[in-house]
């Protein structure tokens, strides 16, 4: 017995001690869209840390103890290597075809002596492309001899776009529809890969936009094994800090990144300044000299690990700090999805008082900001010290062709090292902050909705706030400006403003109206004429007019109204309705007379496609209205509230009729054998608006509960995907816990479990639980809204 317990101690210590996942991935530095570093393995040692969109970030760090090196952050950036100088060497070339051929071409016998021979990457892109492709379909093989089959794994390098099928010696090692927005690497299984003569081919379609192919064969880089690793412990999310724990010998070093994203507080969630803080303590009771070494990559400042960067190192306000960034500093330059910032400047500072020691160490094209400190003899006492990495910005946002400085630079005689010492003397006092706000945001996300929606929410909060930019208008109006990350890089688009909306509610509702109001200007200053809100003000970080293509006329004005009125009830005030009317009204008139039955056009969920005769979209036309008529009500508006809501209860009554399906409400009204989550409901239910009967909600969630998958509700009945979002907006229609956890556990199951080790994704797969589009997007602030209709609901 005592044998059998002994053996089943050991296992759980063994299981305890290995990482395990926590989140997709972990936000460590997370203060804006451009400034937003993460770890996307469940060890913090077990990969280099990246910005959000994939790129490498490196943050490394070392922890030395009598002498002795381990490892416990990120890991040293080497390049994969050539597996044969043929194939990534100097000009890398295949044997390619723009027309099908003829016979089995991915034979690694056929003879491909015909084929047209050019080098590598193929593509319509000058920037990208050494050799030029137009057409819809490209064919290439390539052959190449192995001498030897290498010691480390090998992998196939390959960028593309769109969908490719890859066979190596005639053994299909890729197949994938879309495309990929950077080099991948895809294990060759064993086996596959022959000592001598080898044949890679490789076919590409391309379906809508650009074109492009690059393959290489390489293998894995060889890593450092003079440098131990510390064995992670344990790793914690919470709302504002992410807490790890490791071993490294007789030491015990805790690890927590605090991005205080107080939303309470405008001026401190805006000062892009984040804190690692370390703290040591002896597990075997003696004394140990440590050293603690971080080092920052100036790849934190720049777009392309190419650009030529210059760096500082000053002592000044009792701080030491490191500064980086490009030559070229080209401010707003740039805009687009996966673009990182290549203007403004990193800094890596930490109190004079330290005595640490900070070097500029040149790696290749970038330079290493490093920065080391000692502490005194380690014994069972803890011990902390900190340090700040920040970025100044500039100009972040360029606003209808005027560009806006930070919000902390209120003249041109404060400087970011102002900054920096003000996060110095107050982080006492932000660190006690910022815990007080985790605990409290735990258990009244624990008390809403159980465990694994108090750790969804932890999830989201940092990363819905990091992809917005808080900066003034230059008439005083606070923006809160959003990027549509991996959609399209949209900046304040409407309908992302929408499903994020339930966080700013809940925190600070001046950050709701910061997202509303370059919108109303928008329509209000005449540069957007049309008769429905716009889709965004342009593309990330140039706010100057929507560059989206297509227009969403329902969908945003019923946005508008909507979550205008949500403003005044967490107000509790009319003045920013009062201030809107008449621009309100317009849109309220849109929608009474187009918003009931939808013609043929894109909703918030455009990556579905056009759909005529939308019935969640119809819901939240209908819901707008009876918005629009209680914010009349509450001005004083009785003919205006009555008519209004009149027309949305007529509405919702013949939408019942026509959208009805027996057991469940459908999709469209013409055809009643499809279905749909019918999320804009659930503003019915906030608002108290009671447009619906409530055997509409039950009859919803009952179907919904039989069409339930492994990782959650899909989207409706045309696909299996999903939007974690919506599944939540939907699980707040229950009336009962043990419905609500129906939903939200799968949604848990899918954050603990998906192989997409990328910021958490938003919409995935039901059935596996892969990523399908998007990462890191605002979105998941829309998590939020089972604690805000609690507190609706409680006041």
């Amino acid at each position: 017995m005592k044998k059998t317990a002994l053996l089943l101690l050991c296992f759980f210590v063994l299981f305890k001690s290995q990482a395990q996942q926590e989140a997709p991935a972990y936000p460590l530095l997370t203060n804006n869209t451009y400034f937003s570093v993460w770890s996307f393995t469940d060890k913090l040692n077990g990969s280099p840390t990246r910005h959000w969109t994939g790129k490498t970030q490196a943050l490394q760090g070392t922890i030395s103890v009598d002498g002795k090196l381990f490892r416990f952050m990120g890991q040293d950036v080497k390049p994969y290597l050539p597996l044969v100088s043929s194939i990534e060497g100097e000009v890398p070339k295949f044997r390619y075809t723009l027309t099908a051929p003829s016979g089995n071409w991915m034979d690694a016998n056929y003879d491909d002596s015909s084929w047209k021979e050019d080098a590598a990457p193929f593509g319509d892109d000058q920037s990208f492309a050494k050799t030029e492709w137009r057409s819809d379909e490209i064919f290439l093989r390539k052959t190449f001899d192995v001498i030897a089959l290498p010691a480390q794994k090998a992998y196939l390098k390959i960028n593309h776009d769109d969908n490719i099928v890859v066979l190596l010696n005639g053994k299909e090692i890729l197949r994938k529809e879309g495309w990929v927005h950077e080099y991948i690497y895809v294990p060759i299984p064993a086996g596959v890969l022959k000592k001598g003569k080898n044949q890679l081919a490789i076919h590409v379609k391309n379906t809508a936009g650009g074109r492009h192919i690059d393959a290489d064969l390489v293998t894995e880089p060889v890593q450092d094994e003079s440098i131990a690793y510390a064995e992670q412990t344990n790793v914690q999310v919470e709302a504002t800090r992410t807490i790890y724990d490791f071993r490294a010998g007789n030491v015990n070093l805790n690890v927590t990144f605090l991005s205080p994203l107080l939303l309470n507080d405008i001026q401190l969630t805006e000062r892009p300044i984040s804190y690692i803080n370390y703290t040591v303590k002896a597990n075997d009771g003696k004394a140990h000299q440590v050293r603690i070494n971080f080092t920052a990559s100036s790849d934190l400042a720049v777009n392309t690990p190419g650009q030529t960067v210059t760096a500082w190192k000053q002592n000044e306000k009792g701080l030491s700090y490191l500064k980086a960034g490009t030559v070229e500093q080209p401010v707003l330059k740039k805009k687009g999805d996966d673009i990182r910032i290549d203007w403004g400047y990193l800094y890596v500072a930490v109190p004079q008082d330290y005595k640490a020691t900070q070097l500029l160490i040149k790696s290749g094209p970038s330079l290493n900001l490093s920065t080391e400190f000692e502490f005194a003899s380690v014994n069972n006492t803890a011990q902390s010290k900190y340090l700040m990495v920040g970025y100044d910005d500039s100009n972040p946002i360029q606003y209808f062709n005027q560009d806006l400085k930070p919000i902390w630079k209120t003249s041109d005689k404060v400087t970011f090292v102002d900054q920096l010492a003000l996060a110095a003397a107050q982080f006492p006092d932000i660190m006690k902050r910022s815990i007080a706000f985790d605990k409290d945001l735990a258990a009244k996300t624990l008390k809403a909705g159980g465990m694994e929606y108090a750790e969804l929410c932890k999830l989201a909060y940092r990363q819905s706030i990091a992809a917005h930019k808080i900066v003034k208008s230059p008439e005083g109006e606070l923006l809160f400006m959003s990027k549509e990350n991996f959609s399209n890089g949209s900046i304040n688009t409407v309908d992302i403003t929408y499903p994020s909306a339930p966080q700013y509610l809940i925190y600070n509702p001046e950050l709701l109206k910061g997202m509303l109001n370059g919108i109303f200007y928008y329509s209000e200053s005449g540069k957007w004429k049309k008769p429905f809100p716009a889709h965004d003000l342009g593309t990330y970080p140039l706010a100057n007019g929507q560059t989206y293509g297509e227009d969403m006329p329902v969908e945003e004005a019923g946005n508008m109204l909507i979550l205008t009125a949500a403003v005044v009830k967490a107000d509790g005030d009319l003045t920013y309705a009062r201030k809107h009317w008449e621009t309100l009204t317009t849109w309220g008139n849109y929608l009474l007379n187009e918003g009931f039955d939808p013609a043929e056009q894109l909703c918030t969920d455009d990556f579905a496609g056009h759909l005529a005769h939308n019935t969640n979209l119809s819901v939240k036309a209908i819901v707008a209205l009876g918005a629009y008529a209680q914010l009349a009500e509450k001005l004083g508006m009785k003919d205006v509230s009555a008519k209004y809501r009149a027309a949305a209860l007529e509405m919702a009554d013949k939408w019942e009729k026509l959208a009805n399906s027996g057991d469940h409400y459908a999709l469209v009204f013409d055809n009643k054998n499809t279905w749909s989550q019918k999320y804009n409901l659930v503003w019915d239910k906030l608002l108290k608006l009671n447009l619906f009967p409530k055997e509409v909600y039950t009859k919803e969630i009952a179907y919904y509960l039989t069409q339930q998958k492994t990782y959650g509700l899909p989207l409706d009945s045309r696909k299996t995907y999903t939007k974690s979002d919506w599944i939540l907006w939907t699980a707040t229609l229950t009336d009962n816990r043990a419905d609500f956890l129906k939903f939200v556990k799968p949604v848990y199951k899918y954050a603990k479990e998906t192989p997409s080790r990328v910021p958490m994704s938003d919409w995935y797969e039901t059935t596996d639980g892969k990523q399908v589009g998007f990462q890191a997007r605002s979105v998941v602030g829309g998590y939020f809204i089972k604690l805000l209709a609690d507190q609706w609901n409680n006041k």
